[in-house]
Formats: structure tokens, C-alpha cells, sequence
């Protein structure tokens, strides 16, 4: 489980829910979850890749549409990816089939408990827009589909849906949690991301990442 390290207590208790769950073999109908929580890094590694990142203007957004990113991919029966984040990052999951229909989820960019799936987004934590302009245009549609399912990054995670329209496509120097608690594991696994698919960051959106961790 790479994401599983020390850090936060609100992440440590996030994994311990995932281990249990695991320990019982899943939620009952659905394939058991085997995907870690969002998770954390060594600060100092992190500003170490943070450092290793290309620095570069955006690129344009010519020829960006969403589905030049498919997703959701299927994830075991009746199920996709979006079901599969919504079990791993909820509690007492309710299931129709393998399809989330109930549950609990405490969304970290902005502290709020959700109750019902449909007002719950799974973000993108690198936006799909932000990841075309800053490398993802020269990539072909099946490496886009991987990164835009990809489960074995923090790259996924179920957060309030008012929260993940806010938003939108911005980097972090445009737009931060308005938890500041998270602003640490924001910057982390915003780096994580970009660092594991060899995206860019522009000047701006890397000094706002270098403060961020500064709250680590």
C-alpha cells in the first residue's frame, strides 16, 4: 500500500478504515477495494520532486475535450472506477450490485460530511485540462484514459461536489482547499501526480506549491 505513511492524523484514520475493510474481504457484492487512500509522501522528497519538475508556460488548450480522457473505466462487475472511489474514501457504503447507492464521506478540500453519492465528485487532483497544458496534448488517448483512472496515485479522491466545481481546472496557485489542514497533502499529492506522469508546472503554480508545503 504506497501511500500508507506517516503524516496526518485525519489520513491515518482514513487508512485504518481501509485496512479494516480489507481485513474483512471487502463490502459484501463488490470486489474488494484494493486501491489506497489518497495518500502522503515524505515532505522532503516531495520538494525534491517538486524541484525536479520541467517549468513552462501552459500550452494551449487546442484540441482539449474531456474525452480525449475516457474514463470512468469498468472496475469489476456493474462497477467503475468512480464506484471504487466512492467505496475506498466512504464508510457504512451502501451497494446496489457494485454500484455505490449509500454511505458517508468527509470531503478534505472543505471539511463537509456527505450523506448521498450524487452530491459527492470524484476530482481529478491534477484537472484533466491542467494536465493537457502541461504535457498530456502529446499523449495519445489510451495514456490519457490511464491517468484519468489511475488508482495507484492520489490522484482520485471523493470530495463534496460544490467543492470540486470550484474548483475546476485551476492549479494551485489559482485556487487552494479552503480547508487549510489539507493544504500540506494537497500540495503532496498535487506533486506526486505530476512528478509520476512528467507534467509541468508554470512558474506561479510551483512557487504556490513550494508555500503550501511550507505547512507541513
Amino acid at each position: 500500500m504506497p501511500f500508507i505513511r506517516t503524516r496526518s492524523r485525519a489520513r491515518l484514520r482514513t487508512t485504518a478504515v481501509l485496512v479494516g475493510v480489507l481485513a474483512l474481504g471487502g463490502v459484501a457484492g463488490c470486489t474488494s477495494v484494493e486501491t489506497p487512500p489518497p495518500g502522503t509522501t515524505d515532505t522532503a522528497d516531495t520538494a525534491a520532486q517538486l524541484d525536479q519538475l520541467t517549468v513552462a508556460a501552459a500550452a494551449s488548450m487546442r484540441g482539449y475535450s474531456r474525452e480525449r480522457f475516457p474514463h470512468w473505466r469498468n472496475a469489476g462487475k456493474n462497477c467503475d472506477v468512480r464506484d471504487t472511489v466512492l467505496q475506498r474514501d466512504g464508510t457504512g457504503i451502501k451497494l446496489s450490485g457494485c454500484n455505490v447507492v449509500g454511505g458517508r464521506w468527509s470531503s478534505r478540500y472543505d471539511k463537509r460530511t456527505l450523506a448521498d453519492p450524487s452530491d459527492v465528485d470524484i476530482d481529478h487532483m491534477v484537472p484533466l485540462a491542467n494536465a493537457w497544458r502541461s504535457g498530456a496534448d502529446d499523449w495519445n488517448d489510451d495514456k490519457r484514459g490511464d491517468f484519468a483512472n489511475d488508482l495507484d496515485r492520489p490522484q482520485l479522491v471523493a470530495v463534496s461536489a460544490s467543492s470540486n466545481r470550484a474548483k475546476g481546472d485551476q492549479d494551485p496557485s489559482q485556487w487552494k482547499p479552503s480547508n487549510r489542514d489539507d493544504w500540506c497533502g494537497y500540495a503532496e499529492d498535487w506533486i506526486a501526480v505530476k512528478h509520476h506522469w512528467r507534467l509541468s508546472v508554470t512558474t506561479a503554480e510551483k512557487a504556490a506549491l513550494d508555500d503550501m508545503l511550507g505547512s507541513c
